[in-house]
C-alpha cells in the first residue's frame, strides 16, 4: 500500500467577517465592502464560538485518535481557527504548519465582485465563465479550481511522506476540501461540484478519513457539525466572501 496518513480530518474555518459581509451584502451590491486583504480577514464573534466549540469536543477524544499533525493554510481566519480549536482542547502547545498550498483559491480581477458586479464590469469574463463552468473557468490573474486541485495534488503526496501513519488536521477553506475529496474519492467534475451546493460545507464542519479495512483512506464524516451543536454554536453555511465566479 502507499504511505498515507493514519487519519485525516479536514476543518473549515469558522465564519469570517467576509462570510458576513456576503450574508448581509443589500440587493444590487456589486463591491463587498471589505477593507482587509482576502488572506487578513479574521473570524468574526460566531467563528471564535464556533472554534472553540470544535475545540472543547476535540479535547474530549481518546489520546489515540487526537490529531499529531496541524496543517493550516496561511490565511488569518484559518490559523485563527487552528489555535482557538487548539487551545480548547487544551494542546495549545501543538504547532500550526502553515502551507501556502492550503490557502484559498484566488480570484484574481474578480477579487470582492459579486455575481451582478462580474456581469457590470467584466461582461465578457461572465459569459466566458458562464461557458466554461466554475471547475475550468480561470479569471484573469487567478485560478481555476483544478488549478486548485494541481497544487494539492502537490500537499497529498507531501503528507504522504512526510506524515506517513500520523494523524493529521488540516484546516482550510471551502474550495480546498472539496478539491482534496475530488482528489481522495476519485471523483468527476460534475460530482465534486455537487459537495459545494446548497452551501453545506458549514464553518466549522469536519470531513474527515480513517484507514478501512483495505489499507486506505474511507470517508469517515461528511461536513460534520455535531461539535457546534453540542457546544451552542451557531452552524452557519455562508460562502466565503468573493463568491462570485465559483
Amino acid at each position: 500500500m502507499p504511505n498515507q496518513p493514519a487519519s485525516l480530518w479536514l476543518l473549515r474555518h469558522g465564519q469570517s467577517l467576509g462570510n458576513v459581509a456576503h450574508e448581509s451584502k443589500a440587493a444590487g451590491t456589486l463591491v463587498l465592502d471589505i477593507a482587509e486583504r482576502d488572506m487578513d480577514v479574521p473570524l468574526s464573534e460566531y467563528g471564535r464560538r464556533q472554534a472553540t466549540a470544535f475545540g472543547e469536543w476535540m479535547g474530549q477524544q481518546p489520546a489515540d485518535a487526537l490529531p499529531e499533525v496541524v496543517l493550516a493554510s496561511p490565511y488569518v481566519r484559518a490559523v485563527q481557527t487552528a489555535e482557538t480549536a487548539l487551545a480548547a482542547a487544551g494542546m495549545p502547545e501543538m504547532r500550526v504548519h502553515l502551507d501556502e498550498r492550503l490557502r484559498e483559491r484566488e480570484l484574481g480581477i474578480l477579487d470582492l465582485l459579486t455575481g451582478d458586479g462580474v456581469v457590470a464590469k467584466y461582461p465578457e469574463e461572465a459569459l466566458r465563465r458562464k461557458r466554461l463552468g466554475k471547475f475550468y473557468h480561470r479569471p484573469p490573474g487567478g485560478e481555476s479550481w483544478v488549478d486548485v486541485g494541481l497544487r494539492l495534488r502537490s500537499l497529498r503526496d507531501s503528507i504522504s511522506i512526510e506524515h506517513d501513519g500520523r494523524r493529521v488536521l488540516i484546516v482550510t477553506h471551502e474550495v480546498v476540501i472539496v478539491m482534496i475529496r475530488y482528489l481522495l474519492e476519485d471523483l468527476t467534475e460534475t460530482t465534486a461540484l455537487a459537495l459545494s451546493t446548497a452551501q453545506r460545507i458549514a464553518n466549522c464542519s469536519l470531513t474527515s478519513y480513517v484507514t478501512g479495512t483495505d489499507g486506505r483512506l474511507e470517508l469517515d464524516r461528511d461536513a460534520w457539525t455535531a461539535p457546534l451543536e453540542e457546544g451552542d454554536a451557531p452552524v452557519t453555511k455562508a460562502h466565503d466572501a468573493p463568491v462570485a465566479p465559483r
